[in-house]
């Protein structure tokens, strides 16, 4: 099959499963919960630093639900269900941050952490070292992070799933990996 001809029975499976979810077919929502609920999990849990994975994935489904609607076909159902979820991630990460009255620093503060110091290679690398991270970097470079390098979508989908250029889904990615690096040197500066 040709890949257009894939991608538009692609479209179209999408289409109908969402039909079929928007008409209240229980299988077809449990189809779609079944194909996606892993790899959102996964997401909610590192964007939330673990806590809350479930009610997350819980609500995130729940808007899939209710959402089911807006759905057109522009992209496949996983990249809309991905934007939903990376969107409600970052809403939920956005109010918790204002409850604690804490605001998210910027790439351009100027006494923001240093992002040139070069990193100990992975091998030397605990994954709770990775995880505080990831969960130290501020939501945008977190969420174009994660759906990049952990999740493997390509620039172009990150940028649909997070409503963003392509060029701002690889420079969060680049702030996010320096940030990374820099914050995994201090670390293991700080522990020598």
């Amino acid at each position: 099959m040709s890949s257009s001809k894939h991608s538009g029975a692609v479209r179209n499976a999408d289409l109908d499963l969402a039909g079929r979810i928007k008409s209240g077919d229980a299988a077809a929502f449990e189809a779609l919960y079944q194909q996606h609920a892993s790899r959102l999990y996964n997401l909610a849990s590192r964007m939330s630093g673990g806590a809350d994975a479930e009610d997350l994935l819980q609500d995130i489904f729940l808007l899939a639900y209710r959402k089911v609607g807006s759905y057109r076909g522009e992209s496949s159902l996983g990249t809309w269900l991905y934007r939903l979820a990376m969107n409600h991630c970052l809403d939920v990460l956005r109010n918790r941050q204002t409850r604690m009255g804490q605001v998210t620093d910027s790439m351009d503060e100027p006494d923001a952490a240093p992002v040139a110091a070069p990193g100990p290679t992975l091998s030397a690398v605990s994954r709770i070292d990775l995880e505080r991270a990831i969960e130290a970097l501020p939501p945008a470079c977190r969420a174009a992070f994660l759906l990049h390098d952990v999740e493997g979508f390509g620039h172009q989908e990150v940028a649909d799933i997070l409503g963003v250029t392509e060029g701002t889904s690889k420079s969060q990615v680049h702030k996010a990996r320096l940030r990374i690096r820099a914050h995994l040197g201090a670390r293991e500066y700080s522990a020598g």
